[in-house]
């Protein structure tokens, strides 16, 4: 008993360093910590006129909620009453192992080459994968809202706003290293992978029993998408206007699918 109860509190306190690293991480890539911020770091790369998939700048306000989220998620598991939940032994390990990662992308896009945030964002999109379907199988029918809120619900806005980064920095990268033939097909391209997010959200949504964060986060980076391309540089209306109609379905699509699964459980 006293060695599983060491275990508990090790893996508690390693997700509250996980967070604190984060957190450090974040400070030094936003620049409020004298790090560079991100939109000017790679030559602009990562701002919003990098690409054709790049969001505008208040797009990336979504941070600020998740971060929120995962140090709620710090405090409410390292209180004494989650130490022995199976939950979070489950869990545990892996939320904290994307928030490592997810500092991880911002210590990339300071000090190492473009090419290392796309090396960086794909291992914590692969991450964030395994930790929502592992949130989704160990799901409880009875889980306190908390738990719910923290897990679920965090985890899944994390990953879907880390697919539509994921979109966005390796066609930034690509942007910046690809030749300039390649700008004669990036609005096709652009289309195309829109329509490639579209499809991925509402699958993760049906797979997951029609769950919305993960949907409705990669909708607001559409919906960035598609306002930056409309009115910002470089200007695409094609990209823009497909951009908007995939941030739509990706919130009605789900949506609706949610109430009526929810009015047959009603009628059962």
């Amino acid at each position: 008993m006293a060695e599983t109860q060491r275990r508990d509190i090790f893996r508690q306190s390693s997700v509250i360093a996980a967070a604190s690293f984060m957190v450090i991480a974040a400070f030094i890539g936003t620049g409020a910590a004298g790090g560079t911020p991100v939109q000017d770091l790679q030559g602009g790369a990562l701002d919003a006129d990098g690409s054709f998939l790049a969001p505008g700048r208040p797009a990336f306000g979504i941070w600020t909620v998740i971060y929120a989220g995962l140090l709620a998620y710090t405090v409410w598991q390292a209180l004494p009453g989650q130490r022995a939940s199976a939950r979070q032994r489950s869990m545990g390990w892996w939320i904290a192992l994307t928030m490592v990662l997810n500092g991880g992308w911002l210590v990339a896009s300071q000090f190492g080459p473009l090419v290392s945030t796309v090396v960086a964002i794909i291992a914590l999109l692969a991450a964030l994968g395994w930790t929502f379907h592992r949130a989704v199988v160990t799901k409880e029918h009875q889980s306190p809202w908390p738990d719910s809120l923290l897990v679920d619900g965090v985890t899944g806005m994390h990953l879907g706003w880390v697919s539509v980064a994921t979109v966005a920095n390796v066609a930034a990268w690509l942007t910046a290293v690809g030749p300039a033939s390649w700008g004669a097909q990036a609005h096709l391209w652009g289309v195309v992978v829109l329509v490639l997010v579209l499809v991925i959200g509402l699958a993760i949504s049906w797979a997951s029993g029609w769950r919305l964060a993960p949907p409705f986060a990669m909708a607001w980076g559409c919906l960035w998408i598609g306002l930056e391309r409309l009115g910002g540089q470089p200007y695409a209306p094609d990209v823009g206007f497909t951009a908007l109609i995939v941030a739509g379905l990706l919130v009605l699509v789900p949506s609706t699918a949610r109430v009526v699964t929810l009015l047959r459980q009603g009628g059962d």
